[in-house]
């Protein structure tokens, strides 16, 4: 399906992106910040994560593919695997916009440093489990059952001209800060370490699979 061939493509800049800007937070806290800091580097930042994430990305996901699965394929929207999704955008969302002030100020004192750092760690670890959910999980899962429902192609659209704006920026990013990963972050295929597992949802064999399904695991 090219939508989600799309959309794993996108994590692959979005993937790289979180390691510039986990270096360019790393670099804040080092004494000689200011000569290795573009302090209009917070504000490309900012602008990448809201524009090309949070709108190209995650609303195309929200608004084409969700609302398929669960419009076409029957997919249950408040519960399972497509409501703790869309849990996760918004935390994340709300993580961003509590970084978004520090990041727009360009010059910052010691302890508003110390905070953006902080919420760059917890940021991309979130971004970056919730990407290996949806790679490994949810797009396979969801192209499958959308498949079984007729569909084999969904609509897309085009960027907007602040998204492209922010995917532009992203190559200066990655050539200023060199992507770095983080060593003390597990990272792995599944839905791995889930906030929603055992409350809004119990898995998503339980959550989504039929009785074929089970029949057919049961049987192999």
């Amino acid at each position: 399906m090219k939508l989600i061939d799309a959309f794993q493509a996108e994590h692959e800049l979005i993937d790289q992106v979180l390691g510039a800007f986990r270096t360019y937070a790393d670099r804040l806290g080092e004494p000689d910040a200011d000569a290795d800091v573009d302090p209009q580097d917070g504000r490309r930042f900012a602008a990448f994560f809201a524009e090309y994430v949070g709108h190209f990305h995650v609303e195309r996901e929200e608004q084409i593919l969700f609302a398929a699965l669960v419009d076409d394929a029957g997919l249950p929207a408040d519960r399972g695997p497509v409501h703790a999704i869309t849990q996760e955008h918004r935390e994340m969302d709300a993580w961003l916009r509590r970084m978004q002030p520090l990041l727009e100020q360009g010059s910052l004192a010691p302890n508003d440093r110390h905070a953006l750092r902080m919420l760059a760690t917890r940021y991309s670890h979130a971004l970056w489990r919730h990407i290996d959910a949806e790679n490994s999980v949810l797009y396979q899962e969801g192209a499958e059952r959308l498949g079984r429902y007729g569909v084999s192609e969904l609509p897309d659209r085009a960027m907007r001209p602040a998204e492209a704006a922010a995917q532009a920026d992203a190559a200066a990013l990655l050539g200023r800060y060199p992507a770095r990963e983080d060593a003390t972050l597990t990272r792995g295929e599944g839905c791995f370490m889930c906030s929603a597992h055992g409350t809004t949802c119990e898995g998503l064999e339980a959550e989504w699979w039929d009785e074929m399904e089970w029949d057919d695991f049961f049987n192999r």
